[in-house]
C-alpha cells in the first residue's frame, strides 16, 4: 500500500515515472552484475555438498597453486590450511570451474617420485640396494603384495646418472609432502654415503687443441713512464 501510495503521489506532482522505471532497471543490471559472483559461488557450493566430491580433511592441490588439507566447507567458500598453518579462503567456484587435485579420494597410498643423482661409473645394483634401504627406514613407506618400493634409471644428466626412488606412502605422507620428499632424501644421502657412493657436482671438461700459444707482455712502466 505505502509504495502503490507513493508511486500514485509521485504522478500526481508531475515526476516523470518512466525515468524512474529506466533508473530502477539500471540499478537492478547493476546489483545483478555485483552479486553474480556470488550466487556463482552459492550454487557451487550447493554442487560440492550434494555431489560429496569434496570434503573436511581431504588434502587437495588446486590449479591456482594452493595446496592443503580442507578445514572447513561453508555454501560461498571453502577454507584450505596450509602444512605452514596459513588458512586460504577459496571460492567455491574455483572447485567447479578449475582443476582440483584430491590427493585422498579413493585409493589411500599414493606413490611418490624421489629424484637423485649419483657419479657416472657408480655400480647401478648397489645405488639400487642404497636406495631401498633408504626407503625401508623412513616410516612413511608402505610395502605390500601389490605396493613394493623401486629405484628407476630415468636419465644420463651432463655430470650424473639420475635415478628415482618410486614408494607408496600412506594418508598422513600424501598430506605433508614437502616433510615426506625431505625424508627421503635425508635416508638416500645417508645411505649412499655409507656405501661409498659419490654424490657429483656439476663439471665441465675443458679439452685444449695441440698448438702454439703465444703470450705477449706489455711493459706498462714502458708505457706510463713514472707509473
Amino acid at each position: 500500500i505505502w509504495i502503490a501510495g507513493s508511486i500514485i503521489g509521485l504522478h500526481f506532482i508531475g515526476f516523470d515515472m518512466a525515468s524512474l522505471t529506466l533508473m530502477g532497471g539500471a540499478l537492478g543490471v547493476g546489483i545483478g552484475f555485483g552479486l553474480q559472483n556470488i550466487f556463482s559461488n552459492l550454487i557451487s557450493g550447493v554442487i560440492i555438498l550434494l555431489e560429496k566430491t569434496l570434503k573436511v580433511g581431504d588434502f587437495v592441490d588446486l590449479q591456482s597453486g594452493v595446496m592443503g588439507r580442507v578445514t572447513e566447507i561453508n555454501m560461498r567458500y571453502t577454507r584450505i590450511t596450509s602444512n605452514d598453518a596459513v588458512d586460504i579462503i577459496v571460492p567455491n567456484s574455483e572447485f567447479i570451474n578449475g582443476r582440483v587435485v584430491n590427493w585422498t579420494y579413493g585409493e589411500q597410498l599414493r606413490r611418490v617420485h624421489i629424484p637423485f643423482g649419483v657419479a657416472y661409473g657408480t655400480d647401478k645394483d648397489q645405488v639400487k640396494a642404497a636406495a631401498l634401504a633408504a626407503a625401508r627406514a623412513v616410516p612413511f613407506t608402505n610395502e605390500d603384495d601389490q605396493h613394493h618400493a623401486d629405484v628407476w634409471l630415468t636419465s644420463l644428466g651432463d655430470s650424473s646418472l639420475n635415478f628415482e626412488l618410486v614408494v607408496w606412502v600412506g594418508i598422513e605422507g600424501v598430506r605433508s609432502p614437502g616433510r615426506v620428499h625431505a625424508a627421503y632424501l635425508w635416508e638416500i644421502e645417508s645411505q649412499l654415503r655409507l656405501a661409498g657412493i659419490e654424490i657429483p657436482f656439476p663439471q665441465r671438461d675443458l679439452n685444449m687443441r695441440s698448438g702454439k700459444l703465444r703470450v705477449e707482455l706489455i711493459n706498462e712502466a714502458s708505457t706510463h713512464p713514472g707509473g
